[in-house]
């Protein structure tokens, strides 16, 4: 069976309420896939499980969590939090998978864990609504705001940009040692979708340029700052699937319990994309900053040429 066809056989159930995606056949599309390599794997595909349940497969296929967060290390978990949403309407990262992210880390030795966003409704609503921010203080990880300049006072250069050549960058996340990109997978309404590579906006200040300019290129310059994150873990527990970045009811949303974690972050993207058109159709070519990421050497959109693990809970 080709990569490509790594995710088959959805159907859409349920009317009103969230939707659910069921897998059907997904056993036998998983059966001979394993990636049999002594190094780990680039990418892993986690599907059917809670969000606790699929980074602990996720992880373990890709070597560990020692593998990322040494002992003394400061860390940052980027999730998406722009939104006043609850997790059932699906705007933000998974609270569950942030809390299990945090607690990780801190399993592996870290000094410290901070979680933050750059959100676009007031912070702290988002960050209580989300409930991101009960799951990281649970975890024993910190919050901090994104909501004013103050906080962006480290300004880098993106001398591979094409648009953007600079910019002001959170400086929780520039000072600390590494860093996970946790985005949620969805419908946007600008980027036509918004996951891995999209969730760079959060970790800018004037996001202005973004808009005015060509949005598809400055996200993909973004993301050649030299300050990789260590992991790309999308979260596709829920997907809203129109109506997005904020979405407007249950109706938006579809529930596909699954996880996706790769160091490359056009291909993380690129299975997100994948996923999502489990869902509802779209094209790779109007994702544009996907295949400006590949041309900026950022990662790989062919599947085909990466190895991936496969896991079915």
């Amino acid at each position: 069976m080709k990569r490509r066809d790594f995710i088959r056989s959805s159907v859409i159930a349920g009317a009103g309420a969230a939707l659910s995606v069921r897998f059907e056949g997904l056993q036998a599309a998983l059966t001979g896939n394993a990636v049999k390599v002594e190094t780990a794997p680039d990418l892993v595909a986690v599907m059917g499980g809670e969000p606790e349940a699929m980074l602990d497969k996720a992880l373990e296929a890709l070597g560990g969590i020692g593998k990322f967060v040494k002992k003394g290390q400061t860390v940052v978990i980027k999730p998406n939090i722009g939104w006043d949403r609850t997790p059932e309407l699906a705007g933000n990262t998974n609270p569950k998978l942030i809390g299990a992210l945090v607690k990780k880390c801190l399993s592996a030795g870290a000094q410290k864990v901070t979680v933050f966003d750059h959100t676009c409704d007031n912070w702290q609503k988002c960050y209580a609504s989300s409930g991101i921010e009960a799951a990281v203080k649970a975890a024993g990880g910190i919050v901090v705001p994104g909501n004013d300049e103050q906080y962006y006072s480290r300004e880098i250069t993106l001398p591979q940009g094409v648009t953007l050549k600079k910019a002001k960058i959170h400086e929780a996340i520039a000072d600390a040692d590494i860093w996970f990109n946790v985005p949620v997978l969805k419908n946007h309404g600008g980027a036509k979708m918004t996951c891995a590579m999209k969730n760079y906006m959060g970790i800018v200040w004037d996001r202005r340029i973004f808009h005015e300019s060509d949005l598809q290129q400055c996200i993909a310059d973004v993301c050649t700052w030299t300050k990789k994150p260590v992991l790309n873990i999308v979260d596709a527990y829920r997907i809203m699937h129109q109506n997005g970045p904020q979405g407007k009811s249950a109706a938006d949303v579809a529930t596909v319990k699954s996880l996706i974690a790769s160091t490359d972050i056009v291909a993380a993207d690129v299975a997100a994309l994948r996923f999502f058109n489990q869902v509802k159709t779209l094209e790779l070519d109007a994702v544009s900053h996907i295949g400006k990421g590949e041309a900026l050497k950022l990662g790989t959109t062919n599947l085909d040429n990466i190895s991936i693990k496969r896991i079915k809970l």
